[in-house]
């Protein structure tokens, strides 16, 4: 299971790392390491997946240093580490705003 305290302990032993989706996604929207260490550390959990493919995770709210939110989705590796599988800044079209999805029509 994945929880907040889970998560903030991962990054604050540093026993996390970032897909290679995560980091190219994170580097096109203009994200600090230090940003994301930063959103992890004050974040809620919107959405549990336990039943993910690529293992159990879960989607992630937290803010960047200016205010802005931003959208992580983490999952646990075998070796117990975090994996950061994207970040993004959420918007429409999906989202209505940081906590609420757009429904589809």
């Amino acid at each position: 299971m994945i929880d907040i305290n889970w998560i903030r302990e991962k990054v604050r032993d540093n026993e996390y790392e970032f897909s290679s989706h995560a980091d190219d996604e994170r580097q096109a929207d203009k994200i600090s390491v230090s940003e994301v260490e930063r959103a992890l550390l004050q974040c809620e959990i919107l959405e549990v997946y336990p039943n993910d493919s690529r293992g159990p995770s879960c989607l992630v709210l937290g803010y960047g240093e200016k205010g802005y939110p931003i959208h992580i989705v983490c999952g646990r590796t075998l070796s117990d580490k975090m994996r950061i599988i994207t970040i993004y800044i959420p918007s429409l079209p999906k989202w209505v705003n940081p906590r609420k999805r757009r429904i589809a029509k």
